[in-house]
């Protein structure tokens, strides 16, 4: 049978009705044999641009931020979103509390608190060679829980190197003095001496380093506006599933989180230790052991916290704004008992959340000033004395403030909204749904690997971003806890630890020179397998008693998800 002609009709529902018309005999009626190939146009089109997206963020052939605004272009002109409902995805409530973060962050690293707190820090644990390393990692964790990971490494690493080369050149001139009393400078021995000291330093410098760069990625994972991708699952969580109850917030991300953080932080610092300090206790803690060396390495942390002065008026109002901050989020809605915004705000609607909060603590910096403010006086010309700066300015702001990530996260909302305006969420879910004969627990365990693969060789924002969205639906096909598979995705999509490009932090700590790819990529694979299997640990222990993880919540049903 062969087709004389081909006719096409489209239904109301968009489905394509292809309908073949086979040769018949000139005196014989014309039989139509209809073949009807479904397909959804919506559907095909939010997939085209969803894979378009993902090919342009994975080769970064367009800033990240550039291509985020594509849904912003396609949605309208495919007939999948109106333009007005596009834009209004690219400033919601979890790019308000992003916002707040990023500013006092930005004030925190105006007036070099941050510094501060760091040399203190490392004034109170010394030099020995494992305590110091547990310092540097345990103060760059602690930094980039509030403020940017890239901004915690680029201030820690030179500190490090600095305090590695006054350990080295101390012990280089002990050995010199030594060589000089028995005569053997320029010998054999001398010169083993140094190739063996150089040899152990460098290993230090390089176990130094890494433990630096860990440290950033994994402290940012602590709190809810210590990374994008933890604010980017806020986000579509709430935009997916709006009757949550709010269920991710500061304080309880804090605490799942935090917990995992810190096994985390010194499961790594064990590794670290094994391969680049050895096992040796008494040298590694310093234990009977005095040092000149030590005494002129600590000088030099000294010396550097010296030249911060005294604590400033603005660096007191800054600290007092923090703690305020901090206080304020983990009191909103603590989960154990009413806080303070449910009792004063909170009463029939979530009026008040923790974008509301950041931003109201992050609009005093540009009101309350700098410098303790006097009534009147002149200055030494006789003229009137003027208004002392605020604690911010636009411009210092506008200098630092990344907007590029707010587009970015903006584009991760627009995708997820097209999603499930097109039904292509839907249809994901369906597809995904013999998933359901396999245990949880392994479901949630492969997806991390996947996760953590993937994120080394694509933006950790731009991989929660595309992931997230099919995860929540593929949760809702299967009947589980959508945190399940999207909380673990989510802090694995940080844990990028094996190539230099996989991470800003590891390609300033790359930068240095001291590092080999091989180096990073040795102790980065055993460090990626810990983190899945802490957070799969985590999951499963703290995380599903605070989450009530064992049970499908009657907000991830699919019927609950509004449809525009």
């Amino acid at each position: 049978m062969t087709v004389c002609c081909t006719r096409l009709y489209v239904c109301p529902t968009t489905t394509v009705v292809v309908c073949y018309l086979p040769q018949q005999p000139s005196h014989s009626p014309c039989v139509c044999v209809c073949v009807c190939v479904c397909v959804c146009v919506q559907e095909a089109s939010c997939g085209y641009v969803i894979i378009l997206t993902a090919l342009y963020w994975c080769t970064e052939c367009m800033p990240l931020a550039v291509t985020g605004l594509l849904p912003v272009i396609l949605f309208p002109m495919m007939g999948i979103m109106e333009s007005s409902e596009v834009c209004t995805q690219y400033m919601k409530d979890s790019n308000m509390l992003f916002v707040g973060g990023l500013l006092m962050a930005t004030a925190v690293e105006h007036w070099n608190l941050h510094k501060r707190i760091a040399l203190r820090v490392l004034l109170l644990v010394g030099v020995k060679p494992a305590l110091l390393m547990m310092g540097f990692m345990g103060t760059t964790a602690f930094l980039s829980m509030w403020i940017g990971n890239t901004a915690s490494t680029a201030m820690m690493l030179p500190i490090s190197n600095a305090v590695l080369k006054q350990l080295c050149d101390t012990e280089a001139q002990a050995e010199e003095r030594e060589m000089d009393l028995i005569s053997l400078r320029g010998s054999p021995e001398a010169r083993e001496r140094r190739l063996k000291r150089e040899a152990k330093y460098l290993k230090l410098d390089k176990g130094m380093s890494l433990s630096v760069c860990y440290a950033a990625s994994i402290g940012g994972t602590a709190t809810l506006t210590g990374t994008a991708p933890n604010l980017i699952l806020k986000g579509q969580v709430d935009e997916l599933f709006p009757g949550n109850g709010d269920i991710i917030n500061f304080a309880s991300w804090f605490g799942f989180s935090f917990p995992n953080m810190v096994l985390m932080l010194i499961i790594s610092w064990l590794w670290l230790q094994f391969m680049y300090l050895g096992c040796n206790m008494k040298k590694l803690f310093g234990c009977g052991m005095n040092k000149d060396g030590d005494k002129e390495a600590y000088g030099v942390i000294k010396n550097e916290y010296k030249k911060l002065g005294s604590v400033s008026f603005a660096e007191g109002c800054i600290l007092v704004l923090f703690v305020l901050l901090v206080l304020l989020w983990f009191t909103r809605e603590p989960g154990f008992m009413p806080g303070w915004a449910a009792v004063l705000f909170n009463k029939d609607k979530p009026y008040v959340t923790d974008g509301t909060v950041a931003m109201l603590m992050s609009t005093l910096f540009f009101v309350i000033p700098s410098q303790l403010p006097r009534c009147g006086g002149y200055s030494e010309d006789g003229k009137p004395l003027k208004a002392p700066p605020t604690l911010l300015n636009w411009d210092v702001v506008h200098k630092k403030m990344p907007w590029n990530i707010l587009l970015l996260v903006g584009g991760g909302f627009a995708l997820a909204r097209g999603s499930e305006t097109s039904g292509l969420s839907q249809w994901l879910g369906e597809s995904l749904a013999p998933l359901q004969s396999i245990p949880p627990v392994a479901i949630s365990f492969l997806l991390s690997l996947l996760i953590a693969t993937f994120t080394e060789c694509s933006s950790n924002v731009a991989t929660t971003t595309l992931f997230l969205p099919i995860l929540a639906s593929m949760a809702v096909a299967i009947k589980l806890h959508p945190l399940y598979v999207m909380l673990p995705c989510t802090i694995c999509a940080s844990l990028a630890f094996m190539l230099p490009v996989a991470t800003p932090p590891n390609a300033i700590a790359f930068s240095y020179g001291n590092l080999k790819v091989m180096d990073m990529a040795k102790a980065g694979f055993v460090l990626n397998i810990i983190g899945v299997i802490t957070i799969n640990i985590a999951l499963n222990t703290w995380g599903t008693a605070m989450f009530n993880l064992n049970t499908f919540p009657d907000w991830a049903n699919v019927t609950t998800i509004p449809t525009p």
